[in-house]
């Protein structure tokens, strides 16, 4: 019995098949604007959905929607079929699911800012070293505090709170300069701006909502629209696939070498990943790329030029797909006899030459044998997909969303007790215990007063005596005499 295996296309007549048991040792799809990567990410997605392994694929220019739908009769797809013998080969629709970072074209893909961590923060904030201390001294407090740190206003609140208190924060917590945080605060509102709210909240993702399979046994396939996201903000965009491959290292138990992987991601406009990144993060992700098949996962970058990812990474990929390049500069030319020294040569033919002649639809293929080794390169007529080519149709797309089974668990925002209201209801309480300070020390003056007023000897001057004595002596009859003589005297009469 033959093992599960995808088709990718012919070569020489022979048909070139991706095993499924290596489908866990990552690969790679490169080439120019218009040679046909995405439809190569298209065959390759459904023939992975075919033998029950969900996917997770990030769709930027909305093309990939389009394996949702069953494909359709057409004179270059029957061109391609004749020239490829493909006889289990059926125009079907792919199970799908729709994600999107805002809500507007898809279920609504948050994470955390505990979960993002502080590492992949000060990343996606091009934030230098001071500053990154300042991060990673924020979730060290919020972690000795038992604060959540959830969404951008809790980590905005956290650091204007640590500004305040920096002093007493100081001793445990390092240095933390006002000037850091003015600094960290107007990158997250830059972030802000850029539409990275909708990005920061929760529910968060469920990675188990990402691996599902249908009634048939196929797997379902995630599109992730990450077109304006691309556009907007794209180190978000990294962020949220180094996120996620973090989460998947973190949570998925060992699975060995199963026979076919638990779940494949595509990463388009893989360059992302790896531009501007320090070398600490660096570092992670070539650990994690090493890492993560052992527990039964394969990524698949999809990039222009190979040379945009690392070598450590690209030692590590199995399958590679190369379509054309073009050899405009000299540096091209560079690039394409780097590319050509990348794979086992054939001797049928020139490998550096033939990589610009390439045609749409066409591309040097070199894959696993059963023992992990990699084959010598073949000129591969890549296979028709088996869905719609281009772009969903968006009634159809919002049907899909409407039946969606995880429809309801993402759509409202829940906005639950963390570090903000932590922080604000610490700020009221301090304002309500200084405000009834002055209130105990306003009524302990007025005390003091009063005391001091009972307590003060009683001198009468002169006129009053004399004028207490002239009562006294009113109620008998010489003292009325000498009153009437006084008022007479002051009066001028007798």
């Amino acid at each position: 019995m033959q093992p599960p295996s995808i088709t990718i296309g012919a070569a020489q007549g022979d048909l070139v098949r991706h095993l499924g048991r290596m489908g866990n040792r990552h690969g790679l799809i490169t080439g120019a604007t218009g040679t046909g990567k995405t439809v190569t990410l298209q065959v390759l997605a459904e023939g992975f959905s075919r033998l029950g392994v969900p996917v997770w694929a990030a769709d930027i220019k909305g093309d990939l929607s389009g394996l949702a739908a069953a494909g359709r009769p057409h004179p270059k797809i029957d061109e391609r079929l004749a020239a490829i013998a493909l006889p289990e080969y059926r125009q079907q629709p792919c199970p799908a699911l729709f994600w999107d970072v805002d809500g507007q074209s898809g279920h609504p893909v948050r994470t955390t800012m505990s979960e993002l961590g502080p590492l992949l923060l000060s990343h996606l904030l091009e934030l230098n070293e001071a500053q990154s201390g300042v991060i990673y001294a924020a979730f060290d407090y919020a972690d000795d505090q038992g604060m959540l740190l959830l969404d951008l206003k809790d980590l905005r609140s956290l650091l204007a709170w640590m500004a305040e208190h920096s002093r007493e924060l100081g001793t445990a917590y390092g240095n933390i300069a006002s000037a850091s945080v003015g600094a960290i605060q107007r990158r997250l509102l830059v972030l802000e701006e850029q539409g990275a709210e909708h990005f920061f909240g929760e529910p968060a993702l469920q990675l188990a909502d990402l691996m599902h399979t249908d009634f048939s046994g196929r797997g379902v396939v995630s599109l992730f629209d990450a077109g304006r996201l691309i556009h907007q903000a794209p180190r978000v965009y990294a962020a949220f696939l180094l996120w996620l491959l973090a989460e998947l290292f973190e949570q998925l138990p060992e699975a060995g070498d199963p026979p076919i992987p638990k779940l494949v991601l595509f990463f388009d406009e893989a360059h992302l990943l790896f531009a501007g990144a320090p070398k600490p993060l660096l570092e992670k992700i070539e650990q994690v790329v090493r890492l993560i098949r052992s527990k039964g996962v394969g990524i698949y970058f999809v990039t222009q030029n190979p040379l945009d990812i690392p070598d450590n990474v690209l030692g590590q990929l199995g399958l590679k797909i190369q379509h054309a390049l073009r050899a405009f500069t000299p540096k091209d030319q560079k690039t394409i006899k780097a590319v050509a020294d990348g794979f086992v040569a054939n001797p049928a033919f020139d490998t550096a030459e033939t990589l610009t002649r390439l045609g749409t639809g066409e591309a040097l293929v070199s894959v696993l044998t059963e023992d992990g080794r990699p084959t010598p390169v073949a000129r591969t007529l890549i296979a028709p997909p088996e869905g719609q080519i281009g772009p969903l149709d968006p009634a159809q797309r919002a049907t899909l969303i409407q039946r969606s089974p995880v429809k309801g668990r993402y759509d409202q925002a829940v906005d639950r007790e963390s570090a903000y209201e932590l922080l604000k209801s610490k700020a009221e309480s301090a304002l309500a215990e200084q405000a009834q300070a002055q209130r105990d020390e306003a009524l302990r003056r007025q005390e003091q007063e009063r005391v001091r007023r009972s307590r003060a000897p009683q001198r009468q001057s002169m006129g009053e005596a004399m004028a207490k004595s002239a009562v006294r002596a009113i109620g008998s009859g010489l003292g009325r005499q000498i009153v009437r003589g006084l008022l007479g005297a002051m009066f001028g009469k007798r």
